[in-house]
């Protein structure tokens, strides 16, 4: 009898040991994550495309997209947990870190502002912006900075136009076209509606001096980067893989944007197609002087805040520096 009873326990203790080593790789492949984009404007369509055309799933990364307006909020998200990867622009994160929390930016895809100023008929020039009031998506964003460096580039008082947070991009173009606003920040596909409806735009934000910004970057908390490079590296290459065929495949990225977008005029969606497929950067990489030009309004902005001014403070391409030695990006490329 004991004879038997040990020809049943070795195998089942082999058995229960093998299923104990395969445990851990299942729950590591089973972790769920979440990445937040900041609207529905064409400029959020790196993080839509890494899911949509299938590269999350290819480099094995579970993650399920939410969207968080503002970069404030998403810092707010990213600090608390709710989110582990959040693509949002400079400003919020830059001041968070700068006072010690515990964030990074790992990658960036837009480093320009995207945005056009769109006005009523009667605002012809930017001096016709004295005691009008503009719509923004929030505060402490980049909608705030980059209306603040035009109006001084255009040596307008900040305190002469009255800036009001008004929310998405749709209500800012509904509030302009009923006249509740007298001009907002508007990007493609929202410019392109703006146009057909009579209104004039003021002026284009990439046209500015200080153009450069970190305008659509991925941050993430640097405890979770520091456990878990291996889940950002695949999520990184996911999201360079989106962003180039986004900009190499046009019917594909037309087809995505008029999803993700909920919009039906194909000429909008093929506007705003061929507006951010010539403005992503690819590979995914932060330009240094946005970086710093980002730091420098925030210093301006704030002069009882010590700002520090090291690019690598805030930004830690590692991860981005590691696949460029591997080949990858040459590989992506020439896939292209």
């Amino acid at each position: 009898m004991s004879s038997m009873k040990r020809t049943w326990t070795l195998p089942a203790r082999g058995a229960a040991l093998a299923l104990l080593l395969v445990l851990p790789r299942l729950a590591v492949a089973q972790e769920k994550y979440v990445a937040s984009y900041a609207g529905f404007a064409g400029f959020q369509a790196p993080l839509w495309a890494a899911q949509d055309f299938g590269f999350l799933t290819k480099y094995g990364v579970a993650a399920d997209l939410v969207m968080i307006p503002g970069s404030a909020r998403g810092a707010q998200a990213l600090l608390g947990g709710s989110i582990h990867f959040g693509q949002i622009d400079g400003t919020a994160l830059i001041s968070a870190i700068n006072q010690g929390a515990d964030l990074v930016f790992v990658a960036c895809s837009l480093n320009k502002f995207p945005f056009s100023l769109v006005a009523q008929k009667n605002i012809r020039q930017p001096g016709d912006l004295i005691g009008k009031k503009v719509g923004i998506v929030g505060f402490g964003g980049a909608h705030e900075v980059s209306l603040i460096l035009a109006l001084k580039e255009w040596n307008i008082p900040r305190q002469s136009v009255t800036l009001l947070a008004s929310g998405p991009a749709a209500n800012r173009l509904l509030a302009l076209s009923s006249g509740a606003l007298d001009a907002t920040l508007l990007a493609p596909p929202e410019t392109g509606e703006a146009a057909r409806l009579g209104l004039p735009t003021l002026a284009h934000m990439t046209e500015l001096k200080a153009a450069n910004f970190p305008m659509n970057a991925i941050a993430t908390r640097r405890s979770f980067l520091e456990k878990n490079r291996d889940v950002i590296k695949r999520f990184l290459q996911a999201y360079a893989e989106g962003i180039q065929q986004f900009m190499t495949r046009k019917d594909q990225g037309i087809a995505m944007l008029a999803r993700r977008m909920k919009q039906k005029n194909p000429a909008v969606v093929e506007e705003t197609y061929h507006y951010f497929a010539a403005t992503f950067s690819s590979p995914p990489r932060m330009a240094p002087d946005g970086m710093r030009a980002a730091i420098d309004m925030l210093q301006q902005r704030s002069p009882e805040t010590r700002l520090d001014t090291r690019v690598g403070r805030y930004v830690d391409e590692r991860l981005l520096d590691e696949l460029e030695r591997e080949g990858f990006f040459k590989k992506m490329l020439g896939k292209s």
